[in-house]
C-alpha cells in the first residue's frame, strides 16, 4: 500500500465535480449518476449520495403482470430500486468492474446478476432459461434490454468480447458469460456422465452455444449465486 499524507490521499482520490454526463465512472468500479430525474438501479448497489434523492424498491406490479410472473418463475434475486430526484448517486456492485454501454437503437442482453443501472427511457424484458431450470443454481434469467439511452453492466475484472461468426458457434460456461447481442438466442450443452462428477470430465456439465454473428461478453470468473439473494 501506498503512504500518503491526508491531503494527498484527498487529491488523488476525490471525486470529479466536473463530470456532467448521465452516468461516468468514478473509478473503474464506482459508477456516478448525475441525476436530474430518475435512474433504474440494482437494489443494494448505492454506496453514496448527495442532493435530494428518494429510493423505491421495485413494486410488484412495476412493470405489469407480465415480468412480476417471470420474475416469480425464475427466482430472479437480482430485484431493481428506482432513484427518483435529484444529486449525484453513486454505485457499486462487490467491487466489480464496470462498463458503460450507449445503446443507439440497440440490444443487448445481461446477465441478471451482471445489470447495475440503465436509464429509464430503455425498454427491457426478462428471459428465462427453462431449459436448465434445477440444472444450475444461478444464471437461469437474463435481461434484454434496447432503445436509446446507457446501460451499466458489471464484471469481475477485465471481460473479454468473443466475436460470433456464422457456421463458428461460441460456447462459454454461464457463470463466466455476462452479456450478448441481444438478437442472439444461446442454447445449452450439457455433459452430464459419471466423469464429470468424480472430476474427470473433459468439460463443464452446462454449456452455452452461441450461433449465428454477434459477440459474447465473458469474464475471467465463474460467479455461482443462489436464488434469492444480490
Amino acid at each position: 500500500m501506498s503512504n500518503y499524507s491526508i491531503d494527498e490521499f484527498i487529491r488523488q482520490t476525490k471525486q470529479d465535480e466536473s463530470e456532467n454526463e448521465f452516468f461516468e465512472l468514478e473509478t473503474p468500479r464506482i459508477l456516478e449518476v448525475n441525476l436530474s430525474d430518475q435512474v433504474w438501479a440494482k437494489s443494494g448497489s448505492m454506496i453514496s449520495y448527495n442532493g435530494n434523492i428518494k429510493f423505491e424498491r421495485e413494486g410488484i406490479l412495476e412493470h405489469g403482470v407480465g415480468r412480476m410472473f417471470k420474475k416469480a418463475l425464475s427466482g430472479e434475486g437480482s430485484s431493481l430500486m428506482k432513484a427518483t430526484g435529484q444529486g449525484r448517486l453513486y454505485l457499486a456492485d462487490q467491487g466489480k468492474k464496470i462498463t458503460i454501454f450507449n445503446l443507439d437503437n440497440e440490444a443487448i442482453t445481461v446477465n441478471g446478476n451482471d445489470l447495475l443501472a440503465f436509464e429509464p427511457g430503455i425498454q427491457w424484458d426478462i428471459k428465462l432459461m427453462k431449459k436448465v431450470a434445477g440444472m444450475m443454481a444461478g444464471g437461469l434469467f437474463n435481461v434484454t434490454l434496447e432503445g436509446r439511452g446507457r446501460v451499466a453492466v458489471t464484471s469481475h475484472y477485465e471481460p473479454l468480447t468473443l466475436l460470433v461468426k456464422p457456421g463458428s458457434p461460441v460456447i462459454t460456461d454461464p457463470n463466466a458469460t455476462v452479456a450478448w447481442s441481444g438478437h442472439l438466442k444461446p442454447e445449452f450443452r450439457t455433459d452430464i456422465s459419471l466423469k464429470t462428477f468424480v472430476g474427470r470430465g473433459s468439460g463443464e456439465s452446462i454449456q452455452m452455444e452461441f450461433n449465428g454473428e454477434g459477440f459474447v461478453i465473458v469474464q475471467p470468473f465463474e460467479e455461482v449465486y443462489t436464488s434469492g439473494s444480490s
